[in-house]
């Protein structure tokens, strides 16, 4: 279980990294604090896929815990819920990259392996507990 508390750590890093990206860098376009939101819908390239990545990270998040309880709560093995959560990490890993590459096709496949980590998480979780 030690992988999975580390990995969802860094799951729950990763909405942040995104936020860092999407506000980083050209300083003819600085962030604007007092109107985030205005600020970032009007973003184009790099910086509008980074703001997507990260409410998709929020997301992610959400679905990531659920499966992480599903799962202790239906004792699966702690060494199957870590390689499940080495799986999650590296899909969202890979996804973010292929985000903030425009790569949509692959984008679209590591979000899909990173979803299933967790599918496969909570229906391990509810056939231990049936």
């Amino acid at each position: 279980m030690n992988t999975a508390l580390w990995t969802l750590l860094a799951t729950v890093f990763m909405p942040i990294v995104c936020a860092g990206i999407s506000k980083a860098g050209n300083r003819g376009n600085r962030y604007d604090n007092r109107s985030p939101r205005t600020w970032l819908a009007q973003q184009e390239g790099y910086r509008a896929r980074a703001w997507a990545a990260q409410q998709n990270s929020w997301e992610a998040l959400a679905v990531y815990v659920a499966a992480l309880v599903a799962a202790s709560l239906g004792s699966v093995a702690p060494a199957v819920i870590g390689e499940l959560a080495l799986v999650f990490i590296a899909a969202r890993i890979a996804y973010l990259a292929c985000y903030l590459t425009n790569l949509a096709t692959l984008r679209s496949l590591f979000w899909l392996l990173g979803f299933g980590s967790c599918i496969c998480l909570i229906v391990l979780g509810a056939r231990a507990v049936a």
